[in-house]
């Protein structure tokens, strides 16, 4: 999406995942962007961004070579906008 109207949020791919995966947002105004990656207890396990992104589509990898198996959480923040999504690594 080259100019996206409004903030988004993709499921990872692939997911479940191992030990790699792609997330993608979509900000449709350049934005102050916080993505981190929570697990199933809320601690914080990885800061995948923490910047300013330009208007337009992402991809950030996010590598958990260093994690369990289990559930984990990704949660962007980017202005106003806050959505949460859950990643699956199978290892």
């Amino acid at each position: 999406v080259l100019n996206p109207e409004v903030f988004s949020l993709s499921q990872n791919w692939p997911n479940p995942f191992n030990p790699s995966t792609t997330i993608s947002f979509n900000l449709p105004e350049a934005s102050e962007v916080v993505l981190k990656v929570y697990d199933i207890t809320g601690r914080e396990v990885a800061t995948l961004a923490d910047g300013s992104f330009a208007k337009g589509s992402h991809k950030i990898s996010f590598d958990a070579y260093n994690l369990t198996s289990g559930i984990y959480f990704y949660r962007i923040q980017a202005g106003s906008f806050v959505e949460t999504k859950r990643a699956v690594l199978l290892k």
